[in-house]
């Protein structure tokens, strides 16, 4: 061995020490079996030469490999956090806990993350500091900043892409207090040992969890404006329904306004992709094991829910029609125009001219048929007897066949409560659940906040602690009345306006009068609503569209400066309540080149230009009744939304979906729909014949309730009001079609790539419709509740002995009871 080299300035070493013993030299243990070599003991120099700092810097550079950051997209890192959090520790990682975790295990696992295993001991290490900190199920980036306070802690303890678990314990020891600040951590608790700490929660953690009641502190959990959300119809994930996985995926492509004519396909494809499988699932269209008569069912019978063994319907493609004359076929299919003007029924095979001359709607009169909507067909077909019959017009699959078919019955496809859509436990009866229609989509998330499977429980668990145990998503209305007054939760209301023309000086006067009463009524904040909801129009015509009475942009300006004016008179409510915008077709910008015509769905909210001095009203309140800071923590501030029509309002993440949408569409079907031929008056003979019509339900062993619900036909005991039937009408025709604009694109235009925003698939908890040519109604069918507003100034509703006096008429839903009444008040 060479002498070492001396430092500069010491003397030199005048013994050299072998590092180790030669080969030769080496002592063998007490185990011979190992032949483990033992070493002397060496002698301590006398003086030992000190590195300068450069030195230092290169042995410390030399010991820590170097990492480099790189850019992980969450996508990519969600099936290793699945993995670990969720089938090891049994937690629920969300959206915006992924972004977190993506980018922190980026920067300092770099490119070995998944090779040599440092994302899974990472996640591990973060896992185990949730519980430790008694973070719950979901793994969030709350209010509180659980996560990223776990994160901050761990950078200090990060070396070469793994924990150093030495320094992780002395910083935990030393600043644990400081990273958590609630009484979580386990100094305070010497029973409690390190290993309950990484055992998995479980239904006892659930339950422990669920005891808790809401701390009084925590802003975010005091007021139940914390979990009410505005969704904009540009924000909701764009799914597409695969065929081959049988499921709903997010678009491959990004969202444009001007769309290659491809995406104008996919649109109406997708639509009859989630129709036809709906369909499959229901129990009417499941074919049975076994039949015992032959039979074949018809639709003058159908229900949603209603099937036997015996009876089950099949959908034929069109293109099977051909060489089948004279046979009975159900048709699915989407009503157009063929290119002679004939009313066709097409399918993705191709399509057929149709013969309504003696088809009968189902039921009748109880729902409207128009060409874009995709309908149920069942009759016979013809062929025309040419030597062409069994050529399409056009070559291979699409085209349309030669022959007509011969329409006996048309009908929508039966809607599908939002239980069996999310493969949930029924609403009205918890304990029966539905596992004929398979998983369902629970594990989808339609909104953006979560899916029904992931977030449902222990949102319903959090509802439960505002509304109290018996406040189920479907309860009697009749347990209501019999509930006491204390046990009536606060801000459980939300306040709905419609067609609020504010270039009208009597709608200001009914908007002052609504928030009057609300003003007076209420002496505590509790007792206020949760959101007022104004929807559109906001000008009684078209603006800057060069017409007089709609006026300009600096018109249109003043029109919400007056309604700033009249909002200043009620800071109260501004401060504590948030106000949500939803425009019409008169609202810029889109009036200004559709002049009042029907404008391209979904469209985005008012501009900020023209909202200044609404906004500013808000803040104004907010600083004056806020500003202290006596009431910062206890209730949140209050806001105003500019909104999209349509806008979705979710409550409590995937618990509680409420759509808002304005549009006339009353007169828009009425101008469209299809006319039938009405039914002679037949006979005294022919009418001794058994006719059909609706099933009685006390002759069938079957739920009275559940046909009552569902049923496709109209209650024969009592004659409805013309009024009350035309809202039914309405109501069946939107939620069976399961879209809100089922029209064709020349009709109604529709953004293509954002047509997903218009879907009611699942149904919501409640559909707010604004149609000014509709009274205001209140109507459940198949579990969804839907509200039309009407006018908020009824201009008929004057009082006789007061000469100028008015009627102001707006809903109140009530989201603990989903149901929503109309309220009146007078000015």
């Amino acid at each position: 061995m060479e002498e070492p080299v001396s430092t500069p300035g010491l003397p030199a070493r005048t013994f050299k020490v072998p590092s180790r013993a030669p080969a030769t030299e080496q002592i063998l243990s007490s185990s011979p079996g190992f032949g483990t070599p033992a070493y002397p003991l060496k002698a301590r120099p006398t003086e030992v030469a000190k590195p300068f700092p450069a030195q230092l810097n290169t042995i410390a550079s030399h010991s820590a490999p170097t990492v480099l950051p790189i850019l992980l997209p969450p996508q990519t890192l969600r099936p290793v956090a699945f993995r670990t959090l969720t089938k090891k520790h049994n937690l629920t990682l969300t959206s915006s806990g992924l972004g977190l975790l993506s980018t922190f295990i980026g920067k300092f696992c770099g490119s070995g993350w998944r090779e040599e295993g440092l994302a899974e001991r990472l996640l591990d290490e973060i896992a185990k500091s949730w519980k430790k900190c008694n973070g719950g199920l979901l793994v969030e980036d709350g209010p509180e900043k659980r996560l990223s306070n776990i994160l901050k802690s761990l950078e200090p303890c990060m070396s070469g892409g793994r924990v150093d678990v030495g320094k992780l314990s002395r910083s935990n020891s030393s600043v644990g207090s400081a990273s958590f600040p609630r009484s979580n951590s386990f100094a305070n608790r010497p029973d409690l040992s390190r290993d309950d700490s990484q055992a998995s929660i479980g239904i006892s953690g659930l339950n422990f969890e669920d005891d808790q009641e809401p701390s009084p502190e925590d802003h975010s959990q005091s007021d139940i404006r914390s979990y009410l959300k505005v969704i904009s119809a540009f924000d909701q994930p764009r799914l597409m329904y695969s065929t081959s996985k049988k499921s709903l995926e997010p678009a491959a492509s990004t969202a444009s306004l001007l769309p290659p004519i491809q995406h104008k396909i996919s649109m109406f494809r997708n639509r009859y992709h989630l129709v036809h499988q709906r369909l499959m699932r229901n129990e009417s269209f499941q074919a049975p094991s076994f039949s015992t008569t032959t039979r074949p069912p018809t639709l003058i019978h159908s229900a949603s829910s209603l099937a036997t063994q015996q009876n089950s319907y099949k959908i034929t493609p069109i293109s099977n029609l051909l060489g089948r004359s004279g046979s009975a076929h159900l048709l699915l299919g989407v009503l157009v125009h063929s290119a002679a003007g004939d009313l066709a029924l097409t399918d993705l095979s191709g399509s057929v001219v149709i013969n309504l001359s003696v088809a009968r709607p189902v039921p009748e009169d109880g729902a409207w048929f128009c060409p874009g909507m995709i309908v149920l067909v069942e009759g016979t077909y013809e062929e025309d007897g040419s030597q062409n019959s069994n050529l399409g017009t056009a070559a291979g699959v699409g085209g349309q066949i030669k022959g007509i078919f011969v329409a006996d019955t048309m009908a929508g496809p039966p809607a599908e409560r939002r239980a069996l859509t999310l493969g949930i436990s029924s609403g009205q009866d918890s304990e029966k659940l539905h596992t004929n229609v398979g998983a369902g989509f629970g594990w989808i998330d339609f909104l953006g906040t979560g899916s029904e499977k992931a977030l449902g429980p222990q949102m319903r668990r959090l509802q439960s602690r505002y509304f109290g145990p018996s406040s189920s998503l479907i309860q009697s209305i009749t347990n209501h009345d019999s509930d006491d007054e204390e046990s009536e939760p606060p801000r459980s209301k939300i306040a709905i306006l419609g067609e609020c023309t504010l270039d009208s000086p009597r709608t200001l006067e009914a908007i002052r009068a609504i928030l009057s009463s609300y003003h007076t009524s209420s002496g505590y904040v509790s007792s206020l609503p949760l959101s007022i909801v104004l929807m559109g129009n906001f000008v009684s015509a078209a603006s800057m569209a060069g017409s007089t009475k709609g006026g300009g942009s600096v018109e249109y300006k003043e029109h919400f400066d007056a309604l700033a004016s009249v909002l200043s008179e009620f800071n109260t409510l501004l401060a504590n309540v948030s106000f949500v915008f939803v425009p019409g077709d008169n609202d810029p910008w889109q009036s200004s080149f559709s002049a009042g015509g029907a404008t391209m769905l979904p469209r985005l909210g008012v501009p900020e230009v023209f909202t200044s001095r609404v906004r500013r009203a808000v803040a104004t309140a907010n600083t004056e009744v806020h500003g202290n800071g006596a009431k910062e923590r206890d209730e949140i501030k209050g806001e105003v939304v500019w909104a999209t029509n349509p806008a979705r309002m979710s409550l409590f993440g995937p618990v509680e979906e409420i759509v808002l949408f304005r549009d006339d569409m009353t007169g828009r079907f009425r101008r469209n729909a299809v006319a039938f031929a009405k039914p002679e008056v037949e006979d005294e003979d022919e009418q001794q014949e058994p006719p059909q019509v609706p099933l009685n339900v006390e002759d069938l062993d079957l739920d009275k309730d559940v046909h009552r619900a569902t049923s496709h036909l109209p209650a024969t005991k009592h004659t409805p009001s013309p009024s009350t039937q035309a809202a039914r009408k309405l109501i069946k025709t939107l939620l069976d079609q399961s879209n809100l604009s089922p029209f064709p694109v020349h009709t109604r235009p529709q953004l293509w790539d954002h047509a997903s925003s218009l879907s009611l698939y699942p149904l919501p908890t409640a559909l707010v419709l604004c149609d000014a040519e509709m009274p205001a109604f209140a109507i459940s069918y198949e579990g969804c509740h839907v509200m039309n507003v009407g006018r908020v100034v009824d201009e008929l509703g004057m009082r006789k002995d007061s000469r100028g006096s008015g009627v102001a008429r707006w809903i109140e839903y009530d989201v603990r009871w989903q149901k929503g009444e109309e309220r009146i008040v007078r000015f």
